[in-house]
């Protein structure tokens, strides 16, 4: 059952436009990740399951209503931990590694792997860097343009940590919650955003 679910799905999402109006089902779309993720240590068969929020992001398909994004944002918010020495700044020049740092994530990482927030691969940021995506916007002089406001800077820490905490079914990964990346990083990466000595601000 699960590979012929796993070869209907795989020829629907490669069909291309003749099969544009042609969705597989939801049963047909959970087989193919089971499928997919077959090899995955019991840990990673857990994550293939969506929780509530990301469930309604995809039954919407990223366009919830006025009710669901009402919903998320008050589930959302409340899962966010916020430091408890109530300092949200680290080091900028460690907040750099993270943010170019791409690796980890992998079921088949070794297990000292250092996950990284890959921000460069969706933002701009420091604006002497010729490499970064465009997904996003661009967050060159992030601090500098919010005049390092208590804020704002707060607001920040908010969006890296549970970015559906911000905005419903954002495409931003939720770094916190999902713990990809931990309270210390997290910090570095707000400082590489808000200091300014940071080359983002420069």
């Amino acid at each position: 059952m699960i590979k012929q679910a796993f070869a209907a799905a795989a020829l629907l999402l490669c069909a291309g436009p003749a099969f544009a109006d042609e969705r597989p089902s939801q049963a047909v779309i959970d087989a193919y990740l089971a499928a997919t993720f077959g090899k995955a240590p019991p840990e990673w068969q857990a994550r293939i399951k969506p929780d509530e929020t990301l469930a309604v992001c995809n039954t919407t398909r990223n366009n919830p209503s006025s009710a669901e994004s009402e919903a998320i944002l008050k589930r959302e918010s409340a899962r966010v931990s916020y430091p408890a020495d109530g300092k949200f700044l680290g080091d900028w020049k460690k907040g750099y590694q993270v943010a170019n740092n791409g690796r980890g994530g992998q079921f088949s990482d070794p297990p000292n792997t250092v996950s990284g927030g890959n921000c460069f691969a969706c933002h701009q940021l420091d604006p002497k860097e010729v490499s970064y995506g465009t997904l996003g916007p661009s967050l060159a002089a992030y601090g500098k343009d919010r005049k390092y406001d208590p804020e704002t800077i707060k607001d920040a820490y908010t969006k890296i940590y549970n970015s559906m905490a911000v905005v419903p079914c954002s495409n931003m990964p939720r770094f916190g919650v999902n713990k990809v990346l931990d309270e210390q990083q997290i910090k570095d990466v707000m400082a590489y955003l808000f200091d300014p000595e940071s080359p983002v601000n420069k």
